[in-house]
């Protein structure tokens, strides 16, 4: 909330949403709400049903990969810096 109350001042922000899956979470909206009252933001929150985060787009990723058999080798390891450099990821 420090660096978004920070952030919202010095650009002189008024709007603020939160989504995907951080907005599932009920202590930050009860922030972010109390702060946009104290502020005068305007504060766009989605309902729950719509608050859904990147592990089912992950998972149904990896269920089409399994049925078509596209697997990686054992040795491929998690690159956070990784270049992409095809489709074929």
């Amino acid at each position: 909330m420090q660096k978004l109350t920070k952030a919202a001042k010095i650009h002189q922000i008024k709007e603020i949403a939160i989504a995907g899956g951080v907005a599932a979470n009920s202590g930050l909206k009860t922030a972010l709400q109390a702060k946009g009252e104290q502020l005068g933001w305007n504060v766009y929150i989605p309902k729950i049903a719509y608050c859904t985060d990147n592990a089912g787009m992950i998972a149904m990723a990896a269920h089409f990969k399994y049925l078509k058999e596209d697997f990686c080798a054992f040795e491929v390891r998690p690159d956070v810096r990784m270049s992409v450099k095809s489709n074929n990821i």
